[in-house]
């Protein structure tokens, strides 16, 4: 990465004394962790003194050794290794080698980056930082910095209102035919507005608190800046990053939205969610910032703190499971007492509801981006929780040049000082946007003042609402009248803090002072193949953790296996005529109803599952077909066992064919059946997204699958408009591939009597009579076309994984509710 403009090197000499300055605090430094360690010699033993003086000269000399040897390596190898000559346990960790130097991929994780964080963070966040923040000052490389700007923003929405609101039958067949034939106009239809016109900056190094009452827009703001707005709302207006706008970059991944609802995968633990979100948002820019800090560090003759050095190397690992990253977020938000505890729902116990909460930020937290909006990251913990995780993050800010802006609905006083800017939206307007110190002035000038003992927070929470807003009022000589939110809006543009501001905006920024790598331009932070094996880690673990459902699902099988044994239980293995044929068929079908029902728990896995990925799927942690070809490729084994056990368990007790090729065929039928059974129920629930919508409408599809497969009618007997769904039936193809595999065997080649039937064989007639196929190539044409219909039904799987928005968003308003009630509620959007 080629240095930012204007920064230069220092000189020869500046670069010597920088050296030596280097030495020293480097020196002083495993000083002062040998006193940490209780290693300090006795001031007061002249022998003891001297022992110690003569062990640091000796340590000095091999760290300095050690240094010589790590800038002797390769730019690649140099970036993996790290001197860390004071802990010998580090070194135990890490696997030093011959060199002395530890390994930064051990290192950074398990016990080894433990460690090594506990030396390098002491409980002081702002000094750890300011350690971090002067190693990249002093060779002079400019960290990147994002300025948000968006200006005339409006947000729309059209909802249905009045009597069409009401979820009846025939209002949602009405309104779903409205929206397909666009030009048909609904007089019940309103335009609601969200958002009116509202400007504004974000600039780094700035905290910003975004305060309203509920239903305000203060999501839909958050959202719209992280370009993670629903498709359905209509935007004008124009949003900028460093002025660049949302085409020319990722901003889902330039930026990280704290969502306000915790979507979690229950059956992880805290670390191991915020291991995978790590893992997939990547390290962005952190590995070529870190050569370029060596290269200009080792021009300079620059000798870094090893412990920053190691940990900022450990941070800048790519891919890893679990990562020293992990463990500062653990750390910050004071969730390392719960760390390995899982998560947890309504039916696991897990970890509590403000943890969650901090689980959620933490998701986030552990990504490269450097502009966070956080949403009501508040709910569920305590003030002192609050004021903890904000502190950190405005050392963030202030330290490191991050862009934040966090929603609050009632912050206590203590956190809402430490915030540099505040914006007030209310009923979609921007009553106030700039410094903290301005915002009661500018109430002040509209005849409103806080009282001493109000918290100002609160005040402003009050002060738009016209219930609340007279007891603000202080001018006594004058009659109170109440100030609506427009006219509070009005008055803020003729304030000074607004004109400067828009001032700022006529000014566009200056895009080649964009750091180059502070917007993100590519789409996942890992590659493909690297999100695949990602997300099937992942998974994986999730079918460990929900091992208990596949043991039942085998159980189940099980048992019923052994009562359709007793059941169609054949001793003499009675064959040949035409009578014995159909209990051979009644055999057949209910193997196959069994394995077809066996797959249905795929709708509700995947129903469970959908809420989280949706959420990870529009955070760009992973592309959509990476966990859907995970979930396909790890079912196959358990569609293999499945079958196995129920053909092992039923095949030679109810009589089938003995030889072993039909064994084997029957075994590949029912894995190809159950496949597709799994693909199916799969692409039902990835559409339907609801568990009641699901399984009603999946027992629909299964009664149409059995009335047009072959079970109850023979193909003879379907009427000319209906066979076309008899060959669209992939159970049908299924009854052929068992059917023929079973009565094309040798014992079932007695020559046919029944005149009635055109076969010369029994077997070849009992098929005839039903309709099937009565060839050996029928059986492969059957599972050919049973694979097929599994491909089909996986590909648009993936496709409505890719391509469908989550539901629970819902475009009506009741007509039982007050026009101007209802549209601060809608406002939520």
């Amino acid at each position: 990465m080629e240095p930012p403009a204007g920064a230069g090197l220092p000189g020869p000499g500046a670069g010597l004394s920088r050296s030596r300055r280097s030495s020293l605090s480097w020196g002083s430094n495993i000083s002062h962790s040998f006193r940490q360690q209780g290693l300090q010699p006795d001031a007061d033993d002249p022998f003891r003194r001297g022992s110690a003086a003569s062990s640091r000269r000796h340590d000095d000399d091999e760290e300095n050794l050690r240094w010589a040897a790590l800038e002797k390596l390769p730019t690649y190898d140099r970036m993996r290794r790290a001197v860390l000559v004071a802990d010998h346990n580090l070194q135990g960790y890490a696997g030093g080698n011959d060199n002395g130097l530890v390994e930064i991929e051990h290192l950074a994780r398990g016990e080894g980056g433990r460690s090594l964080l506990e030396r390098v963070f002491q409980d002081d966040s702002e000094r750890f930082l300011r350690r971090l923040r002067d190693r990249v000052d002093r060779v002079g490389i400019e960290l990147p910095a994002i300025e948000v700007r968006y200006e005339d923003l409006s947000i729309e929405v059209d909802a249905f209102a009045g009597s069409s609101a009401l979820p009846t039958l025939w209002n949602v067949t009405a309104n779903f035919l409205q929206s397909l034939i666009g030009w048909l106009a609904s007089p019940n239809k309103k335009t609601i507005n969200i958002l009116q016109h509202v400007n504004g900056i974000l600039k780094p190094s700035r905290l910003t608190l975004l305060l309203g009452p509920p239903s305000s827009g203060k999501s839909t703001l958050m959202k719209a800046l992280t370009g993670k707005l629903d498709k359905s709302l209509k935007v004008s207006g124009s949003i900028t990053y460093c002025g660049h706008t949302f085409a020319e970059f990722y901003p889902e991944r330039t930026s990280a939205y704290v969502s306000q609802y915790d979507l979690h995968n229950a059956e992880m633990t805290v670390r191991e969610t915020l291991d995978f979100s790590r893992r997939c948002l990547g390290i962005g820019a952190r590995y070529d910032m870190l050569a370029e800090l060596a290269k200009r560090e080792r021009d300079a003759g620059i000798k870094p703190d090893p412990e920053i050095d190691a940990y900022m190397k450990a941070t800048a690992v790519q891919g890893q499971e679990t990562n020293i990253v992990t463990d500062l977020t653990l750390k910050v938000l004071g969730i390392d007492i719960c760390a390995d505890t899982m998560i947890g729902d309504d039916m696991i116990r897990g970890i509590s509801g403000g943890q969650k909460k901090r689980v959620t930020t933490g998701e986030m937290l552990t990504g490269p981006a450097r502009a966070l909006f956080m949403d009501e990251i508040s709910t569920g913990l305590d003030s002192s929780s609050t004021f903890q995780i904000v502190k950190y993050v405005k050392q963030l800010v202030h330290v490191m040049n991050e862009t934040v802006m966090i929603s609050l609905l009632q912050p206590p006083p203590e956190t809402y000082n430490l915030f540099d800017d505040i914006i007030l939206l209310s009923e979609g307007y921007i009553v106030y946007h700039g410094p903290r110190e301005n915002i009661l002035e500018f109430f002040e000038s509209s005849g409103f003042r806080c009282p001493q003992r109000k918290g100002v927070a609160d005040f402003l929470q009050e002060v738009t609402s016209k219930k609340d807003q007279q007891q603000y009022w202080y001018r006594e000589q004058e009659q109170y009248r109440h100030v609506s939110v427009p006219e509070f809006a009005e008055r803020f543009k003729s304030f000074q803090v607004c004109q400067q501001m828009l001032k700022e905006l006529q000014i566009p920024f200056e895009k080649y002072k964009t750091h180059p790598a502070a917007l993100t331009t590519k789409k996942y932070g890992l590659s493909s193949k690297e999100s695949l094996k990602a997300v099937m880690s992942r998974e994986l673990l999730l079918m460990k953790r929900n091992s208990f459902i596949y043991i039942f699902k085998v159980s189940q099988l099980i048992i019923l296996g052994l009562m359709a044994m007793t059941v169609f239980l054949r001793v003499k293995m009675p064959s040949g005529q035409i009578s014995d044929g159909g209990k051979f068929f009644g055999a057949l079908t209910f193997s196959l109803i069994t394995i077809l029902f066996n797959g249905f728990a795929e709708l509700q896995l995947t129903i469970k599952m959908l809420p989280t990925f949706y959420k990870q799927r529009d955070f760009l942690f992973f592309p959509p077909w990476t966990w859907g070809l995970a979930n396909i490729l790890l079912k196959i084994p358990v569609s293999l066992m499945e079958a196995g056990v129920w053909v092992v368990l039923t095949y030679y007790v109810m009589g089938f064919a003995p030889a072993a090729g039909r064994f084997f065929r029957q075994l590949l039928a029912f894995f190809a059946t159950h496949q597709m059974a799994m693909a199916l129920f799969r692409f039902m629930g990835a559409v339907l997204k609801s568990m009641v919508v699901a399984n009603t409408f999946g027992m629909f599809v299964i009664l149409l699958i059995f009335i047009f497969g072959g079970f109850l009618i023979p193909r003879g007997d379907i009427r000319p408009w209906w066979i076309w769904a008899y060959w669209s039936s992939p159970m049908m193809y299924s009854q052929n591939a068992l059917s023929v595999n079973e009565f094309l065997a040798s014992r079932w080649s007695t020559p046919n009597n029944d005149t009635s039937i055109d076969a010369p064989t029994v077997g070849k007639a009992l098929l005839k009579s039903r309709g099937l196929f009565t060839t050996e190539g029928g059986y492969w044409l059957s599972i050919g076309a049973i694979i097929g219909f599994a491909i089909l039904f996986n590909i648009l799987y993936i496709l409505a994984l890719t391509y469908l928005s989550p539901s629970g968003s819902s475009n009506t308003l009741s007509d039982k509710e007050n026009e101007n009630e209802t549209n601060k509620d809608f406002c939520r959007y």
